[in-house]
């Protein structure tokens, strides 16, 4: 109803315009200025004859002759005028028309290809209002997991993993306050894709540790309930981002999940300045600082900010081993350790960087690293499982899984 109002009016009031402007053109073509003259110059004189008549200044039989004279002049002149008009070409609005048609063709078609027709009027408070009421009736995390279909089952799991895990699990539910076995059942049903059972263990290890709990255990939390929502951000999530923020308000994994939380409401102004906070102070191995900067051009154009990419920040020195390999001064310890010590610490560094990419993710290399070295270590069957979830979170970005596909195949796990 809106739309065919909006149309009509439209219509209207382009007609109504085109007319005055023809109007306009047909009296600036009707004449010249000299057009009629004589015949004005000759009513005159009539009524001057009139006036000199009547105040004696004349006879009655001289006005007589004079009116008769001055009449059949202007009769004349009138014919003279009638046969001018009438060889004059006609107004010339037919350009006019042509120009005018031409115009509204291209307005007309310029709205529909880059307009929204159908759309009624949504101002800058009206789009705010709505973004914050779809964040504030947005679902909840249990009713974000309902909504979703089964999830299948990760192949390729080695049957004796699948049985430690099972009898982990059942020493878990014996001794729920075991931190170290909640710890590492999360871990566990993290990496079989048991999503919600991994951050519900996660939980219980912050409770467990209580005033104890990090931001690092926090975060963990967070993010397997944003994978568990199949990249939903609750509110729930968001209480966890939040609080985060407060004791840490550069906290890159907080600050980038929250800029996911409105892109999801349409805040996309707000969520442009979370990534750019990102990109003006994480760490230069910080995950999440490659992703803001892959997504942070196309949301300024959106946002409709001229906004200029800085250079990528090299790398830091003293960057953590599970970023960048063992340092020049690993290696040389590692030489004078003992098979068993050294291979502690290649386990170590393993499950630190497994931890970091399940816990805040990681860059396409980082998880191709993880699928070849437990590859080497001889467990395939973790890294199958590595290798799976992936090639999920890399789902449509074929670049980078080209990365991972080609360590995993030369790992033996994919053709």
């Amino acid at each position: 109803m809106i739309d065919s109002i909006f149309w009509a009016a439209t219509g209207i009031i382009t007609l109504f315009v085109a007319g005055i402007l023809v109007r306009a053109l047909r009296r600036s073509t009707a004449g010249t200025p000299t057009d009629g003259f004589d015949g004005q110059v000759y009513r005159d004189q009539l009524s001057e004859i009139e006036r000199d008549s009547t105040r004696g200044v004349i006879a009655d039989d001289e006005a007589k002759r004079l009116r008769s004279e001055v009449a059949r002049r202007l009769l004349a002149a009138d014919r003279a005028d009638d046969a001018a008009d009438a060889a004059k070409p006609g107004p010339r609005s037919v350009p006019v028309l042509g120009v005018m048609a031409l115009v509204l063709a291209a307005g007309f078609g310029g709205y529909a290809y880059l307009g929204q027709p159908g759309y009624g009027d949504l101002p800058l408070k009206a789009r705010i209002a709505e973004a914050e009421k779809l964040r504030a009736d947005r679902p909840n995390q249990a009713a974000l997991e309902a909504a979703l279909p089964p999830q299948p089952q990760l192949e390729a799991i080695d049957p004796e993993f699948l049985a430690l895990v099972e009898k982990l699990r059942a020493a878990v539910a014996q001794r729920p306050e075991d931190l170290q076995g909640q710890q590492l059942l999360a871990r566990n049903e993290a990496n079989l894709g048991n999503l919600i059972a991994a951050y519900k263990a996660q939980e219980q290890v912050i409770a467990l540790k209580g005033d104890k709990a990090t931001d690092a255990d926090i975060l963990t939390l967070a993010t397997l309930m944003f994978q568990a929502a199949d990249g939903q951000v609750s509110p729930e999530v968001e209480s966890l981002l939040q609080a985060v923020l407060k004791r840490d308000k550069r906290n890159d994994t907080a600050l980038f999940f929250i800029g996911i939380l409105n892109m999801q409401i349409g805040r996309y102004d707000l969520a442009f300045r979370y990534w750019q906070e990102v990109i003006d102070t994480a760490p230069a191995g910080s995950p999440w600082l490659a992703e803001a900067r892959s997504r942070i051009v196309p949301l300024a154009e959106v946002v409709g900010v001229r906004y200029v990419l800085p250079d990528a920040p090299a790398a830091t020195p003293g960057m953590t081993p599970e970023l960048s390999g063992p340092s020049a001064a690993d290696v040389q310890a590692a030489q004078d350790m003992t098979p068993e010590d050294r291979q502690a610490m290649i386990r170590s560094m393993v499950e630190g960087l497994n931890d970091r990419l399940a816990t805040e993710g990681g860059t396409a290399e980082e998880w191709a690293r993880l699928i070849s070295v437990l590859a080497n270590l001889g467990e395939n069957e973790r890294a199958a499982v590595i290798f799976a979830e992936a090639q999920k979170n890399f789902a449509g970005r074929d670049a980078e899984l080209a990365v991972i596909q080609a360590a995993a195949a030369q790992a033996g796990l994919a053709p």
